[in-house]
């Protein structure tokens, strides 16, 4: 549809010449009391003239050459709402199964042995809370020790490092191992390698081996979860997984999730730790577990323990099996709904333990 074009300059020239005889007229008969309709009508033709205003029909139809590409602009716009409304979609990775604890009677609570190395008494510790808060006895003594595999051990598991552009570091453990190995075989990392840390402290550790500034480093807030939108921008990349020969599964569930190549290569691994300083066990109320491994050390040191009230709390579901695989009674279990750290599980059980 056509529409009609403005006036020319000297068109416009010409009806403001008219508008200020028609201004001095209207002035001119107001002053001899006369009547305006007539100038009025002489002014609207010259506004008319000086510039010529779409119709009614102009403004309400657009200008579409042909409905054909109507059609086309319509189904543009139409996709274009349902991406913005549409939300990303949901990781699920697989449900843990559920966990039964025992019935064992919850008798007072005064001694813990926690399972993991002593922390410095000026940080700021949530078993430190714990003791303070219940007025009990929290002591730490770590079940396990890791040791780094050899380059011979790694070369066995026929990887090769520099086939991938991409790197996922769980842990400060992961990469200290990580470079370890590349110097024994005298790998070069290239500046071009992308780290993907589970959490900004892992991130910052970097700087130990390699310049933070240079290099394309990305970290979540804890867990591999947080990482899924840039892990799915770099996807075309072939990740490398550094673990321990006791990784968590639920990373590569993860990773399998979302699609990602990747290979999963054991860097250290975790053993029994040597416990012969412990005299007894039986001093302890509630010992506190958090790898499978931690719980074969129990048995291994103390190969004629027997539970009676001590109770037993683990961390983790493959810990938990791992108590009643070795034949030992698992008393508290964590993350559940109500506690999802260990911390908050005990606080919980102590505080219903010794109310009495």
């Amino acid at each position: 549809m056509s529409v009609k074009k403005t006036a020319s300059k000297k068109a416009v020239k010409g009806a403001i010449k008219k508008l200020k005889k028609a201004a001095k007229a209207i002035s001119t008969t107001s002053k001899k009391k006369k009547s305006v309709k007539p100038v009025a009508k002489k002014v609207k033709k010259a506004v008319k003239k000086a510039v010529v205003l779409p119709s009614k029909a102009t403004k309400e139809k657009k200008i579409i050459a042909n409905s054909e590409v109507k059609e086309k602009i319509e189904k543009a716009a139409a996709v274009k709402r349902i991406r913005k409304s549409s939300k990303k979609p949901v990781i699920t990775l697989p449900p843990v199964p559920q966990i039964e604890v025992s019935n064992f009677p919850k008798n007072k609570v005064r001694n813990i042995l926690v399972s993991q190395p002593k922390p410095a008494e000026n940080e700021k510790n949530p078993y430190f809370d714990l003791a303070k808060k219940h007025n009990i006895n929290v002591n730490f003594r770590q079940f396990i020790k890791v040791e780094g595999l050899n380059a011979q051990d790694f070369r066995a598991q026929r990887i090769d490092i520099l086939e991938h552009g991409a790197v996922i570091l769980t842990s400060k453990l992961a990469v200290d191992h990580y470079f370890r190995i590349c110097n024994e075989m005298r790998i070069t990392v290239p500046e071009t390698m992308k780290y993907f840390c589970i959490n900004e402290q892992t991130a910052y550790y970097l700087q130990k081996y390699i310049q933070y500034r240079k290099r394309k480093i990305f970290f979540g807030h804890g867990t591999i979860i947080d990482l899924v939108d840039v892990i799915r921008k770099n996807k075309d990349e072939k990740f490398l997984l550094p673990a321990s020969d006791a990784s968590k599964e639920q990373i590569m569930d993860f990773l399998d999730e979302v699609k990602i190549t990747y290979t999963k290569a054991v860097f250290y691994k975790t053993v029994p730790a040597d416990l012969s300083d412990i005299k007894s066990l039986a001093d302890y109320d509630i010992l506190v577990f958090f790898t499978p491994v931690g719980i074969k050390s129990l048995k291994q040191n103390f190969p004629n323990f027997k539970q009676g009230n001590t109770r037993i709390a683990a961390f983790g579901y493959a810990s938990a099996m791992m108590v009643k695989t070795l034949g030992f009674r698992l008393d508290l279990f964590a993350p559940n709904p109500q506690n999802p750290s260990m911390t908050g599980a005990l606080d919980a059980y102590i505080k219903e333990a010794n109310k009495r």
